[in-house]
């Protein structure tokens, strides 16, 4: 496998965003809103960021809106 120097290059967002979607990403993360050491909110929150043909590949069922 070839690798590419990234010294001194120049990355746009739109690369940035490219690459992203072409590959897809998961973040997760909990948010617990307490006051008093009582739990008052609980999110579970999962966000999935990927181009529909990525998602379309992988075999999930994508709803129409």
């Amino acid at each position: 496998m070839q690798q590419e120097s990234l010294e001194n290059k120049d990355v746009s967002l739109l690369d940035i965003l490219d690459a992203v979607l072409d590959k897809g990403v998961v973040i997760r993360g909990d948010l617990t809103i307490s006051i008093a050491d009582i739990d008052l909110v609980y999110l579970d929150l999962r966000i999935l960021l990927a181009s529909v043909e990525k998602v379309k590949e992988s075999g999930a069922r994508v709803y129409p809106s």
